[in-house]
């Protein structure tokens, strides 16, 4: 076992006010996977609106169809899963969580080997959210797919629907390296 944190924080903020986005950059190679968790919420008073994506890349995010994923979710009393390919970026299953309700989502997702550059970068993410407004608890976990052998020292992390919105004014976003055994 390795002496120390295991967890290094490497960036973390708040926001003080609405944002479409938060980039992560310059992101070191010294880690063996990232941890990144977000506490959010969406300003748009609509769940269709308050999505959670994840764009990464090298130098610049990717926004190319370069992304899968595949989800399962359960809220207590129903249970589903589907899958995606060639997508412009990585869905998060877990939303709702808008200004109307006052809830926030937790999401975290794990970069494995993320600064490798011969393999694609496997993303695994899990969220959940109690939504009290509307008395069910949603959980979900997902594995996402980069198909990229770069390494990864960008993610952008924004949220969106048919309509779009904001990231809420105290929405937390922090990045950790892991460091190797």
């Amino acid at each position: 076992m390795a002496a120390g944190s295991t967890y290094t924080p490497i960036a973390t903020t708040t926001l003080g006010s609405a944002a479409a986005s938060y980039t992560l950059s310059s992101i070191p190679s010294t880690y063996t996977d990232l941890i990144l968790v977000a506490s959010c919420q969406s300003t748009s008073s609509s769940p269709a609106d308050s999505r959670c994506f994840v764009q990464v890349g090298n130098g610049s995010v990717d926004t190319g169809s370069n992304y899968s994923h595949t989800d399962l979710y359960g809220t207590g009393s129903a249970a589903g899963s589907y899958r995606e390919s060639n997508r412009t970026q990585i869905d998060q299953i877990v939303y709702n969580a808008t200004s109307n309700n006052g809830e926030f989502a937790v999401i975290t997702y794990q970069f494995m080997n993320y600064a490798n550059t011969s393999t694609y970068k496997t993303v695994l993410q899990r969220g959940n959210q109690n939504l009290n407004s509307q008395g069910t608890t949603y959980v979900g976990a997902q594995v996402s797919l980069w198909r990229s052998t770069s390494a990864i020292n960008t993610i952008k992390i924004y949220t969106g629907g048919p309509s779009a919105g904001n990231w809420s004014a105290g929405s937390t976003f922090t990045l950790y390296g892991i460091a190797s055994a």
